[in-house]
């Protein structure tokens, strides 16, 4: 288990510095061309690494909701480029991270057809009241100035 959550650590560690070299890219080329070239990059790295473990997969046997995975992955990379220079690193992630809390918890109720136990919604108050105390201590900050 504590292999998955450094992995998961990890994990985030490329996704923020994805996300800042794809907004530099986005402030140079624009966002809708870093996110081309993000993906153009991603597929031919992924080309390679199936291509050597040889585990190609058979396009014929993906269920059609999974095509929606790659236009929202794209719109992702297109809109993190456009925001990410215009907001700044820590801001842009929070506000990323939040939406990612808030749709994890519709998505949960959706699936399992419940409302979320007490405990569930004060833990993602509590994540979200996290996220946003930089922005709380920033803003102190310069009124405090």
């Amino acid at each position: 288990m504590l292999f998955f959550v450094f992995l998961a650590l990890a994990n985030g560690v490329l996704i923020g510095t994805s996300r800042t070299i794809n907004g530099q890219l986005g402030t140079r080329a624009g966002a809708f061309r870093a996110s081309v070239w993000n993906h153009v990059v991603g597929f031919v790295f992924l080309s390679v690494v199936l291509l050597v473990l040889r585990i190609w997969p058979d396009v014929t046997d993906v269920p059609a909701a999974a095509y929606a995975g790659g236009v929202f992955g794209a719109l992702f990379v297109a809109v993190n480029s456009y925001v990410f220079p215009r907001l700044g690193a820590m801001s842009a992630s929070v506000l990323v991270i939040s939406g990612q809390v808030l749709s994890a918890v519709v998505i949960d109720c959706v699936q399992q057809g419940t409302f979320p136990a007490p405990v569930r919604l004060a833990g993602v108050a509590l994540v979200l009241l996290g996220l946003s105390l930089p922005r709380i201590t920033a803003r102190l900050r310069r009124e405090n100035t």
